[in-house]
């Protein structure tokens, strides 16, 4: 019954909040007085500024990647400066420098993370080792400090 009580008490601190702050808004529009929007925005002289900020055309990203390719400079880029970064892929993948890719090669560094993850070398992964190959993903949310952790109080179940 109290949870009933609870959640009818937070509705109306919810409702009597966004009253507040929807009829309390200034003149600027979003709930700040207006002398502290002015005090927060730097003072400036319009006469250092810019009338227009250049903006990077299509053209300018354009000439930047023909620049990358056209490595002698003549303005053109031929087929072998075309096909110059492949090259060097493929340099990198040819471990014997046969000219040619074997399927070892082409999976060399899956074949070399499977061996590194087989930590009993028994030539397959059970579930931990597995679960070692799984790719490394950047969180969301921010890490803290570990002075500032603090352990959340454990929950009473019957409640």
């Amino acid at each position: 019954m109290w949870r009933y009580l609870a959640g009818g008490l937070a509705a109306l601190l919810l409702l009597a909040a966004g009253f507040i702050y929807f009829t309390g808004r200034g003149a600027n529009g979003i709930g700040l007085p207006l002398a502290a929007v002015q005090a927060a925005s730097p003072a400036r002289s319009d006469d250092s500024l810019p009338d227009t900020v250049p903006e990077a055309s299509d053209k300018t990203r354009e000439q930047k990647r023909l620049a990358r390719y056209d490595k002698n400079d003549d303005g053109n880029v031929t087929r072998e400066e075309y096909l110059a970064p492949r090259r060097k892929a493929f340099a990198k993948l040819d471990a014997n420098h046969d000219g040619t890719l074997s399927f070892d090669e082409w999976a060399a560094k899956t074949e070399a993370k499977f061996a590194g993850a087989d930590a009993d070398k028994s030539g397959a992964l059970n579930a931990a080792e597995f679960a070692a190959t799984a790719p490394k993903r950047k969180s969301r949310v921010r890490a803290r400090c570990p002075e500032n952790q603090q352990t959340a109080p454990a929950r009473d179940e019957d409640s």
